[in-house]
């Protein structure tokens, strides 16, 4: 029996399962609203993104590097996706630098897996 995931690994899990359904609701939304420009952008980010971190967060035992990938990958999409949510919602955003900043992030989270290629031992 495989061990329990570490609090790390639970939360890219949690992290994942709400992009995931969030991008399936914005496409949802984008489809019967017909506000395809912001939900399904949102939808977009939220669902690519989604798998990646579920991948990444049940590999387990990983290294600071991965684990930082992971998080900026994830949160970064999260800051993004509520961005665009508040912009569907209230036509603007709250935090104008919030989705530049979420996507910096993950353009960042990706480029960080670079390394973490190059460098990976097999245990």
């Amino acid at each position: 029996m495989p061990a329990a995931p570490d609090w790390f690994s639970r939360l890219a899990i949690i992290i994942a399962g709400v992009l995931g359904a969030t991008g399936v609701a914005a496409a949802a939304g984008a489809t019967h609203l017909g506000d395809d420009h912001i939900l399904g952008s949102l939808s977009q980010i939220a669902l690519t993104q989604a798998p990646a971190v579920l991948a990444l967060g049940l590999m387990g035992g990983t290294s600071l590097l991965t684990r930082a990938a992971t998080a900026l990958i994830g949160l970064g999409a999260l800051v993004f996706s509520a961005d665009l949510a508040a912009i569907h919602f209230q036509g603007a955003s709250p935090l104008p630098m919030a989705a530049p900043v979420g996507g910096s992030a993950m353009i960042l989270g990706w480029l960080m897996l670079i390394p973490v290629a190059v460098l990976y031992r097999r245990s």
